[in-house]
């Protein structure tokens, strides 16, 4: 409870806590609107002072700083005319050294454009000048194509006439033997060797074989004879070398072809029976076989002292082995000489055999000697036939080469040299 006194009659009551409460709010809230509204009009009045300083000093700070702003606006203003001033004296500046540059580019320009005019004439002169030399190799080219082709064409043309002069030879060679086969019967045709062989030894008879003696064999007491005997004597009578020969033919129209180891056995027989030192068999049987077509073939192998031969070796053969037994006269000589002395001539007949051997040996290299040169002639006679078949083909190349230097340019010489096509394409441009 609160004891309250009234202010007016001093008089006192007793008021609850509640009331106390809303009595003392009343107070305190009509006191606050009356401080609050007090100090709302002091501060109203307060506030309209500081706005009017405040208007005042921003008036004044306006003042001064438009005051200020026109003053830099007049600097700015002063500048801005500098620059302007700088700006056209650079813009009069920069049009003189534009218009300075220009004259001189236009110089260079025009030197340029001299200096390009020249080494355009430069290049075409060198242009010409190449084109001039290239024209002049490609004539020469050409003319020494054609020389060669001429050349090429007096070679082939020489090599034919002789070519074809030896084929005509050899034609009418086979063409006669055969003539000479078909007209004649077997037994002519051996008769006609028999002949041709008597009638080339009789032709050196006188010259080379002075002191022989060469004939038919007509003594057949031992039931068989061969068909020539050659020999020859030196002046005491002392044989100096003695040959069975054998002459054996055959037709084309024979049945029966034989061949050349048919007869050797018999020819043997005959040698030994009419002692003869050596036997040679004379054949055209075999014609294709390059073993006899080569040369003299030595068939001491088979039977002593025995040879087989074609025709065109007759002479040869007694050339040789009389050459050979002319080297071993003087032993056969001095051997006889002793016989008559009764001489012991064992070991000289020894030596005389080794002699023969030793000969035997030698001959058969130069039957190899000679059989090489006549391989060799033939192979001779193939390579022409081949060179006659190069040359009949090397017309074509020929025609083809011509083809070539004739299709033949400037631009397909110079078609893989960069600088000469640069310079072709910047003629053709200009």
């Amino acid at each position: 409870m609160n004891q309250i006194k009234c202010p007016h009659c001093g008089k006192e009551f007793t008021i609850d806590e509640s009331s106390y409460l809303d009595i003392v709010k009343q107070i305190k809230d009509k006191e606050y609107q009356k401080d609050l509204h007090e100090r709302l009009e002091a501060l109203k009045i307060a506030s309209e002072k500081d706005i009017e300083l405040a208007k005042n000093k921003v008036k004044s700070e306006l003042s001064e700083t438009l005051s200020r702003k026109e003053m830099e606006l007049s600097n700015l203003k002063q500048k801005l005319e500098l620059v302007d001033n700088e700006k056209k004296m650079a813009v009069m500046s920069a049009e003189s050294s534009l218009k300075e540059k220009l004259s001189n580019q236009e110089k260079t320009i025009l030197e340029l454009k001299a200096l390009l005019e020249n080494q355009a004439k430069t290049k075409e002169l060198e242009a010409q000048a190449l084109l001039y030399s290239k024209e002049q190799e490609l004539i020469n080219l050409k003319n020494k194509i054609e020389l060669e082709q001429k050349q090429a064409e007096l070679e082939k043309n020489s090599l034919r006439l002789s070519y074809d002069e030896k084929l005509k030879q050899k034609d009418e060679t086979i063409a006669f033997y055969k003539d000479f086969k078909a007209k004649q019967s077997t037994k002519m045709i051996g008769e006609s060797l028999e002949q041709h062989c008597e009638n080339e030894f009789n032709r050196l008879r006188s010259l080379a074989f002075p002191k022989a003696t060469f004939g038919k064999d007509n003594d057949a007491q031992s039931g068989s004879k061969g068909d020539y005997i050659y020999r020859e004597y030196d002046d005491e009578g002392i044989e100096i070398i003695s040959i069975m020969f054998e002459m054996k033919n055959e037709a084309d129209e024979t049945a029966t072809k034989k061949k050349n180891e048919h007869f050797l056995k018999e020819l043997d027989k005959d040698r030994t029976e009419k002692k003869c030192e050596y036997a040679v068999l004379v054949s055209l049987l075999e014609g294709d076989s390059d073993l006899y077509n080569n040369g003299i073939v030595d068939m001491s192998h088979l039977y002593a002292k025995m040879y087989v031969i074609r025709p065109q070796f007759f002479i040869p053969i007694i050339t040789l082995l009389r050459n050979a037994s002319m080297n071993a006269l003087k032993y056969k000589q001095e051997a006889a000489l002793m016989r008559k002395q009764n001489i012991d001539i064992t070991t000289f007949e020894e030596d005389l055999d080794k002699f023969k051997e030793a000969f035997s040996r030698n001959y058969e290299l130069a039957s190899r000697k000679f059989s090489d040169a006549i391989k060799g002639i033939d192979n001779t006679i193939s390579q022409l036939q081949k060179t006659k078949e190069a040359l009949l083909s090397s017309e074509n190349n020929l025609r083809l080469a011509n083809d070539k230097a004739e299709n033949l340019t400037v631009k397909k010489l110079v078609r893989n040299n960069p600088t000469m096509k640069e310079k072709f394409d910047a003629l053709k441009d200009e």
